[in-house]
């Protein structure tokens, strides 16, 4: 029956957009009603087979991606169009283009490494099935939440395997540990040494930016006294695979750093392709010294927060 109805849709699809077909000539032509073929068109959008683009005149895209480049010393920048200031809205294109993005760069062999949290949920959500072989998809850094709160850690990279019909390597610890010593202890593991090296051998790792606001999700996960908040706050600017940076883009507490599991900042500039997905308002800083530290060498932003990035002295 699925099968019927992709066939359908992608029939009515190929007429109304690429032959010109009024939704009453598609009905004349396949024998179904006027609502029928409606939904049909909806379903061929919602299932990624169309996807329209709006080319908007006024807005330099490739100015604006030449300029970070220049400035960050990136090797390819990809500004997604997002029709409103708004951070869900910068969210869903931003995700959009990287899915895309991946569609393009991912190829057989390949190591991909991922983070967690809600933008990088989105992005998994968005990708296309590749059919491709001896893909490996792994946890950069734990995911086990000492709280209620949801890090879509487990669901995003079921998302990445399933679309790379591979099987997902998880790193089934918290993100940071309450002492150095216990970290370094369940590391010692072979099983949890197989995975975090798979992280180091990845070519393309795919992560966002946190910040150190008071909502920031790695502050709501349990990890964390009100004491170390404050002392985070002061000290650094975001974090990348809750690994936390300062404005020149340098850890800024090693202690910290000494208790996190996953992969290393540094580890993330010898990448092939170290991709950085993020935008907002309140991630201009943290996307700002991110860059700086060299941690991505592809970016894929919004134009508002791209511009606001260019505009920072």
């Amino acid at each position: 029956m699925d099968k019927d109805k992709e066939r359908l849709s992608i029939a009515a699809a190929r007429l109304y957009y690429q032959s010109d077909y009024s939704q009453q000539d598609i009905c004349n032509s396949l024998g179904v009603s006027r609502p029928t073929v409606s939904r049909l068109l909806q379903y061929a959008k919602e299932q990624g087979y169309v996807r329209i683009e709006i080319i908007d005149p006024l807005e330099n895209m490739n100015d604006i991606s030449q300029q970070l480049k220049d400035r960050y010393g990136l090797e390819h920048v990809l500004v997604a169009y997002t029709p409103l200031n708004e951070y869900e809205e910068i969210i869903k294109h931003i995700t959009r283009a990287a899915a895309d993005y991946l569609d393009e760069i991912v190829t057989d062999g390949d190591i991909i490494g991922v983070s967690w949290g809600k933008t990088m949920h989105m992005l998994a959500s968005q990708l296309t099935a590749k059919r491709v072989q001896g893909v490996e998809v792994v946890q950069l850094k734990g995911g086990v939440s000492h709280s209620q709160t949801q890090t879509y850690a487990a669901e995003t990279i079921n998302l990445f395997a399933k679309s790379y019909y591979t099987v997902a390597r998880y790193l089934p610890l918290p993100v940071i540990f309450d002492k150095k010593e216990v970290k370094l202890m369940v590391e010692e593991d072979r099983h949890i040494q197989r995975i975090i090296e798979l992280g180091r051998q990845a070519n393309i790792a795919i992560f966002t930016v946190g910040t150190v606001q008071k909502d920031a999700l790695l502050f709501n996960l349990g990890y964390f006294s009100e004491k170390e908040k404050e002392e985070l706050q002061k000290c650094a600017v975001g974090d990348i695979c809750s690994r936390f940076y300062n404005a020149e883009g340098r850890i800024c507490k090693e202690e910290l750093n000494n208790r996190t599991v996953g992969i290393e900042l540094e580890e993330l500039q010898k990448k092939e392709k170290s991709i950085l997905v993020a935008g907002g308002e309140h991630k201009i800083q943290s996307i700002h010294s991110a860059l700086i530290g060299k941690y991505a060498n592809i970016l894929i932003i919004d134009q508002y927060t791209a511009r606001a990035l260019l505009e920072m002295k």
